[in-house]
């Protein structure tokens, strides 16, 4: 600080300056962004589907293409169920037409952008405020997205501009696959304790309607309960108190624990499919999302363990790139069963040696339960793939399953593959948490079950069965392995190495030709 005497001002320097002298550090995308405009040919980028937040690697996303003269984005599970999911990855992937059709970057944009194609509610609340002479009315707007898009997304943004090719285009060179929900009817006392649990919860539901803390509570207790029905004590929720312009807390449920060493119904059914898969020679990767205070995946390593099934947990402290190698390890050593939360390996590994996934519990994120469903049917399975989701009947489980299913048949509708299930739902659900308070307060026990929905969901896929009359292709080391020699018994086709091509060229390169006019599948 510099005081002028003579002025009578105060002037304010800086105490530092760069020193020019150094290197100059910055991040290489933000190089590459200010110096190398269309360097490249081709930029790619794999699961573009966790590059659409708001996030420094999303950032990065908009400034590779830029850097590039063509882009290739690529990704298994396009749509979360939102139709603003696509909103960032559109405008950083071709900003020139999103602001052409009057979008503009940010919240305002990605709202109008929902509004035009995605189901947005609006909540008016008016209450009356009595004052000494006169009533006044106060009126409060609350804006919330729910799941759902329009066609119309599909025709205008995705259509010309998207390839849907998925692993079921190439199924005649993939064993089948195929997904199944096994509901599984409780027992006492798990049944009875539920019950209360489920109707204590229902009254406090009503009671304090709209308070997210009671809704995100009742989907944890309920989903994840009756798999590890003990220790989970009393449940609490918290509202603002005006008078005390705090939190306090409120007393939801009490929940009941049940008996530590007994295997219940789910668990015995689980097991009951492990022996049979084993008895096949196919070995079972379970799967289970509640592993922290309430370690489902701890207790059944211990059933699996207890009934001579050699099974292992891998946990989310392997590091990533360690993974693949404890998977070898394992395999090494002989195990049946592999058990592990799905986001564990939810990308960039392939399961070939697991062809039976067997969901014990799914969770709620439509992104990874598609990924890790898919983690045994890759290029290379030259088994059956079955999936199987347990749930127990009438419960929580089953409804989220249920739920899961329509928000599939939307997020397929936004991939090319349109059913009369996945329109309706467009504007027929809330988000998970407000759809799974609703059904529990007002649906209760009405509409689909959950393995109907799936049915639709799998009738929506083409047939994965390999052509009967077709001989499986064998690679040179089967041969070897065989003891055969290659040029006596087998002749291997020599396959073109893929090119790249203009857009103007697509029409000629495709393998379609112009008489056809099918549209190709998803991811």
């Amino acid at each position: 600080i510099v005081e002028d005497s003579k002025a009578g001002n105060t002037k304010y320097s800086a105490l530092w300056q760069a020193d020019g002298n150094k290197i100059v550090r910055m991040a290489p995308a933000e190089y590459m962004g200010r110096y190398m405009p269309e360097w490249f040919d081709y930029a790619i980028a794999d699961e573009i589907h966790q590059l659409a937040g708001d996030t420094a690697q999303g950032n990065a996303l908009g400034v590779l293409n830029r850097t590039a003269r063509r882009f290739l984005g690529l990704t298994g599970t396009l749509l979360s169920g939102y139709a603003d999911d696509l909103f960032n990855t559109l405008f950083r992937t071709d900003a020139r037409r999103m602001t052409e059709d009057g979008y503009e970057w940010g919240s305002t944009g990605r709202e109008r952008f929902t509004r035009d194609f995605g189901v947005i509610e609006t909540i008016e609340r008016i209450t009356v405020e009595d004052n000494a002479c006169s009533k006044k009315t106060k009126k409060t707007v609350t804006i919330k997205r729910k799941p759902g898009a329009s066609p119309l997304l599909f025709g205008k943004y995705l259509m010309d501009h998207c390839a849907f090719i998925g692993l079921e285009d190439i199924s005649d060179g993939l064993p089948s696959y195929r997904e199944e929900v096994v509901p599984v009817a409780m027992e006492e006392p798990l049944k009875t304790a539920y019950e209360e649990l489920e109707e204590e919860i229902t009254a406090c539901l009503k009671e304090h309607r709209g308070n997210s803390s009671v809704a995100s509570t009742m989907l944890n207790a309920l989903l994840a309960w009756p798999d590890h029905p003990y220790g989970f004590g009393t449940l609490y929720g918290s509202e603002f108190d005006p008078e005390t312009k705090c939190r306090e807390s409120f007393v939801i449920a009490e929940t009941v624990d049940l008996d530590k060493s007994e295997t219940y119904a789910k668990e015995r059914a689980l097991i009951e499919e492990v022996k049979a898969q084993l008895a096949r020679g196919r070995k079972c990767q379970v799967f289970a999302v509640y592993t922290n205070k309430h370690d489902v995946i701890e207790r059944l390593e211990g059933l699996f363990r207890a009934e001579g099934i050699r099974a292992s947990t891998l946990r989310a402290s392997v590091p990533t790139h360690r993974r693949e190698a404890w998977y070898r390890e394992q395999l090494r050593r002989g195990i049946d069963v592999a058990i592990c939360h799905p986001k564990i390996v939810e990308t960039g590994l392939d399961l070939l040696d697991f062809p039976t996934i067997l969901f014990h519990e799914t969770g709620y994120s439509l992104h990874t339960l598609r990924q890790s469903s898919r983690r045994s049917w890759r290029i290379g399975q030259r088994r059956p793939v079955e999936v199987k989701f347990f749930a127990y009947r009438g419960t929580m489980q089953e409804v989220c399953l249920r739920l899961m299913g329509k928000k599939l048949l939307v997020a397929l509708a936004m991939e090319g593959k349109f059913a009369s299930e996945g329109l309706q739902a467009i504007d027929g659900d809330d988000d998970m948490l407000t759809a799974m308070a609703r059904e529990l307060v007002e649906n209760k026990g009405i509409g689909e079950s959950a393995d109907s929905i799936w049915r639709n969901v799998q009738q929506l896929r083409p047939s994965t069965q390999a052509p009967a009359d077709k001989e499986p292709v064998a690679t040179p080391m089967e041969v070897a392995d065989a003891g055969l020699p290659a040029a006596q018994s087998l002749t291997f086709e020599q396959v073109p190495t893929p090119e790249f091509v203009d857009a103007t060229d697509l029409r000629r390169h495709s393998p379609i030709r112009s008489s056809e006019t099918r549209q190709l599948s998803l991811f």
